[in-house]
């Protein structure tokens, strides 16, 4: 497998360069500032990300400063969940994530998982039962955010592009009448490649990431929400995170969206690219 270097960003869009710097510091700040779980998450992780790490950032205004969201990132790489949850402290928010179940039996990380109220789900990203759709209304309720791959594992596209999607994250949008935010980011494959068990920390990498406006999800809201309806609404942002990749690649995504059942390959657990 391999993968283009990160194009240089010629978006005439609005940047912000974050790596260490406060970004909007002030009252947008405020769920960062709180003191909770996540400041000792920050010491043991923040240090090694500044050093390894440089975030170039397309529409940051975008980036919701309050109330719930849903982030639908796409996922390439397994330290996506790492860099997305630094860049939303970055930005100010403190990072909910739909995690692997069997990540929260780990010792000591899984017990700091559960107290910074991390959502655990099944292989394959289902959020179909009731335990995590319930996580997610308690975090609607406090007007938090949480971070939902559509994808559901790391994409099996040879390119790297967003393969097929789940219904997972409009689902949770749709039922708790939240917005959604597509995002996308380029060049953590730098730092640690599909499947990868080694990190590249040095020399430092850039990480490209374009924020999406919300997803105008209107002309889904008071329909049944059955199978149709939520794939119809996936196919949405699945597009929307496609075109961000493409503007941040400086390429053309496949026409055709990679469906991993028409190539013989499981959705969930490694495979051979």
């Amino acid at each position: 497998m391999s993968a283009s270097n990160p194009a240089p960003d010629s978006d005439p869009a609005p940047q912000t360069h974050i790596a260490t710097e406060a970004v909007n510091p002030g009252r947008e700040r405020s769920e960062t500032r709180r003191p909770s779980v996540f400041w000792v998450l920050a010491v043991m992780i923040l240090p090694v990300i500044n050093l390894a790490v440089r975030f170039k950032v397309t529409d940051a205004a975008k980036f919701p400063r309050s109330g719930a969201f849903v982030m639908a990132p796409n996922h390439f790489s397994e330290i996506d969940p790492v860099l997305m949850g630094v860049l939303s402290w970055k930005l100010g928010r403190a990072p909910r994530f739909m995690a692997k179940a069997s990540v929260f039996t780990i010792p000591v990380i899984g017990r700091l998982l559960h107290m910074s109220g991390q959502i655990p789900v099944q292989r394959g990203g289902n959020v179909r039962g009731s335990e995590p759709v319930k996580a997610a209304q308690r975090l609607v309720e406090r007007g938090q955010m949480v971070v939902v791959y559509p994808e559901g594992s790391l994409t099996r596209d040879p390119g790297l592009w967003p393969m097929r999607g789940k219904t997972g994250a409009v689902r949770i949008a749709l039922e708790r009448g939240i917005p959604i935010v597509p995002v996308a980011h380029w060049g953590a494959q730098e730092i640690m490649p599909r499947y990868s068990k080694r990190l590249n920390l040095f020399p430092r990498r850039t990480v490209l990431v374009k924020i999406g406006d919300p997803l105008d999800l209107t002309q889904f809201r008071g329909r049944n929400l059955d199978p149709a309806t939520l794939n119809e609404a996936t196919t949405l942002v699945m597009a929307a995170i496609t075109e961000l990749l493409e503007d941040l690649r400086g390429e053309t995504a496949p026409t055709k969206r990679w469906n991993p059942t028409e190539h013989d390959q499981k959705e969930t657990g490694r495979f051979e690219a």
